[in-house]
């Protein structure tokens, strides 16, 4: 085909495309005119191009440019007749738009899960990661590995509720820390959020499933110090505490051990109900890896050590959020929700 040829088609498809277009009385009619004349597969438009192969190697651009004004054209008066027609068929409203909105309620984090993102925020900058395991766990994984020996007391503590063949719902999130020794080499560094449970009564201050927060430090030549600079950076950040506390304790999976305080930053230490009088507030356990948790989990404990810690972020949240009873923190109820939302 020559170039006259082409523009004289290019002409026709443009002239008999606009007036398709045009007499289009509704959105159907306009949408059959749009397939015979834009249509991908068999629009005049798509033939049009394909023609343009045939024209000769210096026509192409004369021929090209006749092409896409034609195109424009037609696609712009479509977008034209389009949008006339929508707002002649749109439907009326006989609502009184005058009248204010009704007002929508807002949503918000729990504030339990603030209270984690704040903490794993904090230990992020400290160079940890995140790990997480399953809640429903073996009792060698909950237990065994973690240096809890067969009907010892301790596990009185940790009466949790058990599944059929030997499974039991994780008393805390300690066995992460196994299973994180087992698949990585240390150095080791990670924070563990999760749900825990234990045969508690449903009190003002316990409960039977609830949030914990570990962390797990494994390197060699880690020692106390290093656990103690750590977790009095983060009481620091999180708590504002100018003063932090170590008082001996046990917990079978570390030697030594240890409870954490923070000073009260209510009284500053003189003493108050918030305290108990005492002028400090305990906020976490912790202690270096004893060193047959970490043979249990294939880890030599002559030439690594680590430290361990774990918190509850839900006393936290109480406290910062002044809850008299944690309670409130699983009623759902909308009203205790509205108020943190704001």
């Amino acid at each position: 085909m020559n170039l006259q040829d082409y523009i004289a088609q290019a002409h026709e498809v443009e002239h008999e495309g606009v007036a398709a277009l045009q007499s289009a009385a509704d959105l159907d009619a306009l949408e059959a005119a749009r397939i015979a004349t834009l249509g991908d597969r068999h629009g005049r438009v798509k033939a049009l191009q394909e023609a343009l192969r045939s024209i000769a190697k210096e026509d192409k651009p004369a021929a090209g440019k006749r092409f896409n004004e034609a195109r424009q054209k037609l696609e712009a008066l479509h977008a034209e007749r389009k949008a006339a027609l929508d707002r002649a068929h749109a439907p009326t409203t006989t609502e009184d738009l005058s009248l204010p909105a009704r007002r929508t309620w807002r949503g918000a984090k729990h504030p339990v899960t603030l209270v984690i993102e704040e903490i794993e925020e904090i230990f992020r900058e400290l160079g940890f990661t995140i790990a997480q395991g399953p809640e429903a766990e073996t009792e060698w994984y909950n237990f065994g590995s973690l240096n809890f020996p067969p009907n010892h007391p301790a596990l009185d503590a940790h009466d949790t509720l058990y599944l059929e063949k030997g499974g039991v719902l994780r008393t805390h999130t300690s066995p992460v820390q196994v299973r994180t020794l087992q698949k990585y080499e240390p150095p080791i560094r990670v924070l563990i959020p999760g749900n825990v449970y234990r045969r508690d009564f449903f009190d003002a201050s316990h409960a039977p499933m609830f949030a914990q927060v570990e962390g797990l430090c494994v390197d060699e030549g880690i020692s106390f110090v290093d656990l103690k600079s750590t977790l009095n950076r983060f009481a620091e950040r999180i708590f504002g505490a100018s003063r932090t506390r170590f008082r001996p304790s046990f917990f079978p999976f570390t030697e030594p051990s240890a409870e954490m305080d923070v000073q009260c930053g209510i009284c500053g230490g003189s003493g108050c109900p918030a305290c108990k009088g005492t002028g400090w507030i305990e906020i976490l356990g912790s202690g270096m890896v004893h060193p047959k948790v970490l043979e249990a989990a294939g880890i030599d404990s002559e030439r690594y050590t680590g430290w361990a810690f774990g918190m509850g972020p839900g006393r936290i949240a109480i406290s910062r959020s002044g809850i008299p009873d944690i309670r409130i923190l699983y009623d759902s109820d909308v009203r205790f929700l509205e108020q943190i939302s704001e």
